[in-house]
């Protein structure tokens, strides 16, 4: 059978799986109220949460790209992961007792209780915006190569194969939204690392090498290196890791999807466990990634294969051409497919509950839910063929670097928030959350000129200091 063939049948398959989850979860009592789209009423076991989680965080995204990344920093993002894992503790033990003291059902509502309304929707545009461009990223990833192997070789083009994705998508998350979730993501989850785990080792049977001969080639090869301690790099240890933990602390933390997976859960205790169980799983899949990138480019080299000019294209690349092998295609198809789900689920879903709850304040009004919910997939659709415009070569740093503008000022809201005890005035934060991403650019832009430092993610950082400064220029005293 052919890859396409392959490929065709392992989708229609996983499908009608997703589909069949979904109408199950539907069928059963208040399954289809907003409590249940939004929080799954509150009744989800924690440890069922953390597992799926990880297919919201991992996706396609890094299927693809972080073993592609081991050719230009070597394995230098694992000391990121380090980070991510001090960053889950954070969230686990100072933005969740928050969110649950509160009983949040959208993490923006504290802005409100904070500041006032208007912050609360400025804070929720911030996300709104963060959340498209990233969720749309990672899901233009995954179809990508789903329209390389499925779509183009049937002459079906690039807009048709995103807009079946999307529509498959919304069929199963209208209804239940987070009380599906809850078993489709766990299911992706397990897809996911069957996928890492079987492309590894038919990667590894291709090359006659078993477990023992496949972790000393990647141990010797120059591409092996971790620490990286030349302070003018941007892969630098402690800019690196200092950037995992406040990455984890906004693109986790502060994000209404993330938190929203979280917020199912029965009691705190339960969300915290889920949390930091879920941050430990980072480090060792990723691991698991960047050992099958030295391979593939050790593959590449000794076999004299040309490397494509988009790093992204490495995986895909092999595996069409067929240099890996037909035992490749199973669980690169799985992977892929999973990832195409898992990458844009939960973000529609938490875009649909932030828009209706912060921005028009409509937290019960089931049809009105169903209405944004289906215009977001919309929206979805328009920024996937943007993406199909801009088609970066390296999408993983790309939605790094878009969150260290869009998300810094919610680090630097929140920040603001939970550490001093000043109101604020609530009527020009929107100008400050503008322009601190624009200060941030032309220091982006000047710093190596006027310095000679060129900043990495640390952006963040930095973006989220002069939004917390500004709203310092705001500053007034409670009564």
């Amino acid at each position: 059978m052919s890859t396409s063939l392959w490929m065709i049948a392992t989708l229609a398959v996983y499908f009608f799986v997703l589909l069949g989850i979904a109408h199950w979860v539907s069928g059963r009592k208040h399954q289809t109220s907003n409590a249940a789209f939004y929080r799954a009423s509150q009744r989800a076991p924690w440890a069922m949460v953390a597992f799926g989680m990880i297919a919201g965080s991992i996706s396609g995204v890094s299927f693809v790209s972080v073993p592609a990344w081991v050719g230009g920093i070597g394995m230098s993002y694992l000391q990121m992961c380090m980070g991510f894992i001090v960053g889950y503790i954070v969230v686990a033990m100072v933005l969740l007792p928050l969110y649950y003291r509160l009983q949040l059902t959208s993490i923006y509502g504290y802005l409100s209780h904070r500041f006032g309304d208007r912050t609360r929707k400025t804070g929720a545009g911030f996300f709104l915006l963060s959340k498209l461009a990233g969720a749309t990223a990672r899901l233009y990833v995954a179809t990508l190569v789903l329209h390389t192997f499925i779509s183009a070789p049937l002459g079906i083009s690039f807009v048709v194969t995103a807009a079946v994705t999307l529509l498959l998508i919304w069929l199963y998350t209208f209804r239940a939204g987070q009380a599906s979730l809850l078993y489709t993501d766990a299911l992706q989850t397990l897809m996911l690392i069957l996928a890492v785990v079987g492309t590894l080792w038919a990667v590894m049977q291709q090359m006659g090498l078993d477990w023992h001969s496949a972790w000393k080639l990647i141990d010797e090869s120059p591409m092996s290196r971790v620490w990286v301690w030349d302070a003018s790099s941007k892969q630098a240890f402690w800019r690196q890791f200092l950037s995992g933990i406040f990455i984890v602390i906004v693109m986790t933390g502060l994000d209404q999807d993330m938190m929203q997976k979280n917020l199912t859960c029965r009691t705190l205790r339960d969300a915290q466990k889920d949390m930091c169980v879920y941050g430990l799983s980072f480090l060792p899949i990723n691991a698991l990634l960047l050992g099958l990138g030295v391979l593939l480019y050790h593959f590449c080299a000794v076999q004299h294969i040309a490397l494509p000019a988009k790093s992204d294209e490495l995986l895909p690349m092999l595996v069409s051409s067929g240099a890996l092998g037909n035992l490749v295609v199973l669980p690169f198809t799985i992977g892929i497919v999973a990832a195409a789900f898992s990458a844009a689920d939960g973000a529609i879903t938490a875009l649909t509950t932030s828009f209706c709850i912060d921005i028009l304040n409509r937290e019960h009004d089931v049809r009105l839910r169903r209405m944004v919910h289906a215009t977001v997939v919309v929206v979805c659709f328009a920024c996937l063929l943007l993406f199909r415009i801009v088609d970066s070569p390296n999408v993983i740093n790309t939605i790094y670097v878009m969150a260290s503008y869009t998300y810094g000022p919610l680090l630097g809201l929140f920040a603001f928030g939970l550490y001093t005890r000043w109101e604020i005035r609530d009527r020009f934060v929107p100008i400050v959350v503008i322009a601190a991403p624009i200060v941030t650019a032309l220091l982006d832009h000047y710093a190596p000129i006027w310095w000679g430092y060129t900043f990495g993610y640390e952006l963040l950082m930095l973006n989220g200091g002069l939004t917390a400064l500004g709203l310092f220029a705001l500053r007034r005293f409670k009564k």
